[in-house]
């Protein structure tokens, strides 16, 4: 069975109220869910407030999915809504630049996590030059890996504007980093 026909079961046991799918599927997407989220709102808390939000809402409205997309696509688009919508109110609050910063690689030794680390930095500095439309892009194909038919799901727009603005995207990200002196290779 794969990972998308096992979030399909789960999501039926949720529909039925099924606490132990409930936490299968948390602990499946949490991480996902939540660092889309701090890439968003800029803010861990409140990155974790809607991530709880988001679930609680898969809780209500398992019954509901229509299998159009798959089930993280679904749960992103509800994330994206929740981030949407908080944002639009806190327009006026300072955002904390370093928060999705804080996430270490444990698996790699200690120089070649720094030398990541440094990379990943600048990536991240560079990523934030990008419009606000693009990051979204970049940040739901390569650091969530869905294809654009998904993105466009999620996002709301058309897929051929989804590849435009993934070209787009990568141009500037490309040029933004050769002007920051990363380069391509590992790591």
């Amino acid at each position: 069975m794969t990972d998308a026909s096992d979030d399909i079961a789960l999501l039926t046991r949720i529909a039925r109220k099924d606490e132990v799918a409930m936490r299968l599927l948390f602990g499946r997407h949490h991480l996902p869910v939540f660092r889309f989220l701090v890439r968003m709102v800029r803010s861990e808390a409140i990155a974790e407030e809607l991530a709880n939000e988001v679930f609680l809402e898969v809780w209500r409205h398992a019954g509901a999915f229509e299998q159009r997309s798959a089930v993280t696509t679904w749960m992103l688009t509800i994330a994206r809504n929740r981030a949407a919508t908080m944002l639009r109110k806190r327009r006026d609050e300072p955002m904390d630049d370093d928060a999705a910063t804080k996430f270490a690689d444990d698996a790699d030794d200690p120089e070649v996590a720094a030398q990541k680390g440094d990379k990943a930095a600048a990536i991240r500095r560079c990523m934030e030059k990008l419009s606000a439309e693009h990051r979204e892009i970049v940040d739901l194909v390569y650091y969530h890996e869905l294809s654009v038919a998904e993105v466009s799901t999620v996002v709301g727009i058309p897929e051929a504007t989804v590849k435009t603005r993934m070209f787009y995207a990568r141009k500037k990200l490309s040029e933004l980093l050769a002007a920051a002196g990363v380069d391509r290779g590992w790591p």
